[in-house]
């Protein structure tokens, strides 16, 4: 596992953009950090600089204590769930799961029984051998979601991941994977626009604004005392709608 660190950072785009600014943030270790903001606050950059898909103009980011501003992607040991295509069309999705084992010195046999934990853990044992294309919404979540997770990264990054499904489905894969994220142990950064998505799977939640935190707390303590106006009315009666107890 790993713990994720931002010092000070900022992402500028076409020099006028700025994404994140002066974004500083600690995830601990094994920990799930959920967070929300409106569309264009900067949640998506975030990721992609934790990632190392996006380079900040300033600042630090540190997994484990250590600097990985300088690290490539494949370097890091982080897995990353977008919202749109996670897997490899040409690929099964067995194929696609042997793919993200690919760094690890596993032989055959190694390989098949991770596959096999993992997409029963998911509940997806029955589509190993299907293509993305013909999977439903929920079942293309649930494989790119076991994809993120078979290779048992330390840090696992979900942008959005449930956003384009029905409401029920979001509904019931939603309680599933809260627990499979405690099962994985790993460090995740949760991106969500639902407030209530990141109330009910975060152990803390930080809400974004402009590329700013406005506030990282208890998902209590955001929705009982807010930092800002802002806070509160972006929680707003969220919280009282999914039963948190304060």
């Amino acid at each position: 596992m790993a713990s994720i660190r931002l010092d000070n950072v900022s992402k500028t785009f076409d020099r006028t953009t700025v994404a994140v600014c002066d974004l500083s943030l600690d995830v601990p270790d094994g920990h799930v950090m959920a967070v929300v903001g409106p569309s264009g606050c900067g949640k998506t950059t975030l990721l992609r600089l934790i990632a190392g898909l996006e380079r900040p103009d300033r600042g630090d980011i540190l997994l484990n204590g250590r600097s990985v501003v300088d690290v490539p992607p494949e370097d890091r040991g982080v897995a990353m769930v977008f919202q749109g295509q996670s897997l490899y069309p040409h690929m099964t999705v067995a194929q696609n799961l042997a793919f993200a084992l690919h760094r690890l010195q596993l032989d055959a046999g190694q390989r098949r029984r991770r596959i096999e934990e993992a997409a029963a853990v998911m509940g997806i044992g029955d589509l190993l051998h299907r293509r993305p294309h013909t999977l439903s919404g929920g079942q293309y979540q649930r494989a790119a979601l076991t994809k993120a997770l078979v290779g048992r990264r330390d840090v696992c990054l979900l942008d959005e991941p449930l956003a384009n499904l029905d409401a029920q489905a979001r509904l019931q894969l939603r309680a599933e994977l809260r627990q499979v994220l405690r099962d994985a142990g790993a460090t995740v950064v949760y991106v969500t626009h639902d407030q209530s998505e990141a109330m009910a799977l975060g152990d803390r939640i930080c809400v974004m604004n402009r590329g700013r935190v406005e506030q990282v707390g208890l998902p209590g303590d955001l929705y009982a005392r807010p930092a800002n106006r802002f806070v509160a009315e972006f929680v707003g009666t969220r919280a009282q709608g999914i039963g948190i107890a304060f």
